[in-house]
């Protein structure tokens, strides 16, 4: 199946090991009321490193500080039936401050042992797993490819 969409996804992750989510709002497309990462669509002739950070500023604000830890991609999304192709960031947060723009309704930093009580969007617990983050046992076993 043919490519449709690119995305760029931010996992920021603080010094705690916990990890950065956003409730989308209820008026957006993808995971209306669900919480996510700072993430969207890789606009035409935009990289998808462009795109991370334009989508960090877009979502969280520029005023804070983070170092690149990884990146993953491009893979194929096995929620959606491929027709996404995904570039993963993996953020370290430094220092500053979160300011949501209109699409998100909240934010929260979560650690492993609070993962499975937020409602996520599909992908979220993969992309996870991707990265490394977190072992297998804190995500949500029916959100994961089967081992």
């Amino acid at each position: 199946m043919a490519v449709q969409e690119r995305f760029s996804i931010n996992v920021m992750e603080n010094s705690r090991h916990e990890i950065l989510l956003l409730k989308r709002g209820l008026a957006t497309v993808l995971g209306p009321g669900l919480w996510g990462f700072p993430a969207g669509h890789i606009d035409p002739g935009e990289s998808p490193a462009a795109c991370s950070i334009r989508e960090l500023h877009e979502e969280i604000g520029n005023h804070h500080n983070r170092a690149l830890i990884n990146t993953i991609g491009p893979i194929r999304d096995t929620f959606y039936g491929g027709i996404y192709q995904i570039y993963l960031y993996h953020y370290h947060w430094l220092d500053g401050e979160i300011h949501l723009n209109h699409d998100h309704t909240e934010y929260a930093w979560v650690g492993k042992h609070d993962f499975k009580t937020y409602q996520v969007m599909d992908g979220i617990d993969e992309d996870l797993l991707y990265l490394g983050i977190w072992p297998r046992r804190y995500l949500n076993a029916d959100k994961l490819p089967a081992v």
